[in-house]
């Protein structure tokens, strides 16, 4: 079989996994659509032990109703049960997903509209099959084709996000300094070990912060960022700075704020200069 025939067959496959997703997603069928989704309420909040893994999540239980029978359950987040809760306070509503009549088999999102129309799969076809034909064009017509290829849609992603990024970032910091900041305690370190390929062993620590915003909400949250010395930061008295919507929104650092706003402008900004001079030099090459 030569390169195009392989091409045909790349394009047949993944054409076919991509009509096929986007047609059940229109016929509301997909595993995604078909799932109930419900918010919970956080009922009661525990401290997280001292020395456990982060990938656990704040220890919390939540309550909540499934609309077909009306009933009422009460959950825990024990590992396996979706994406970690990594802020919490009593009252905080959070999102829960379930199979159509299993609401047992619950999993927590932070997000219930993400992934509500089962396009993930059908859309990595689509890319796939964008990936060999640019590789084909680099192959077949002329290398410089792959810097087009490549180069095209970073530019075209990046000049579309670049006029975000100032605006969101500085409406995040005017937030997080509309209201004086509270006083919180790191009470627990969370550690995680991991090993690589090569028997490189690593190990990540994240603190757990409390606090008690203005209106006497009690905040535990995870803190990875803004803190020196995380592995030793255990009985530290911190300073939090938080959004008042939405305390999950938080800051012990905003400093860093400012810094990852600077960070961020320039890395798309480079990105875009990037992409945009891949493909003037592809186009100059041909």
């Amino acid at each position: 079989m030569d390169l195009h025939g392989y091409l045909a067959l790349w394009c047949a496959v993944f054409g076919t996994v991509a009509v096929v997703g986007y047609g059940r997603s229109l016929a509301g069928v997909t595993k995604a659509q078909r799932a109930v989704r419900v918010m919970g309420r956080i009922e009661e909040v525990r401290e997280p032990r001292h020395g456990s893994s982060q990938r656990d999540g704040i220890p919390v239980v939540v309550t909540f109703r499934d609309p077909s029978s009306g009933e009422e359950f009460t959950v825990t987040n024990d590992t396996g049960h979706g994406e970690s809760i990594t802020t919490a306070w009593v009252g905080r509503e959070i999102g829960i997903r379930y199979p159509r009549g299993r609401p047992h088999a619950y999993r927590f999102v932070h997000d219930l509209a993400e992934g509500r129309r089962g396009l993930g799969w059908p859309s990595f076809a689509v890319f796939l099959i964008y990936v060999g034909l640019v590789v084909f064009a680099a192959i077949d017509w002329a290398w410089p084709w792959a810097l087009i290829g490549s180069g095209g849609p970073l530019a075209i992603v990046t000049a579309l996000y670049l006029p975000q990024v100032a605006p969101v970032a500085n409406r995040r910091i005017d937030a997080l300094t509309s209201r004086p900041p509270v006083p919180g305690r790191v009470i627990a370190v969370l550690s995680d070990t991991s090993t690589d390929s090569e028997g490189f062993t690593s190990t990540s620590h994240t603190p757990v912060i409390a606090f008690t915003t203005h209106e006497g909400t009690a905040v535990t949250a995870y803190c990875p960022d803004g803190l020196p010395n995380h592995a030793k930061s255990y009985g530290r008295d911190v300073t939090i700075h938080y959004t008042p919507d939405d305390p999950a929104v938080l800051t012990t650092d905003l400093a860093a704020e400012h810094r990852s706003r600077t960070h961020e402008i320039t890395f798309s900004v480079v990105a875009l200069l990037l992409g945009t001079a891949a493909v003037v030099v592809g186009a100059v090459l041909l």
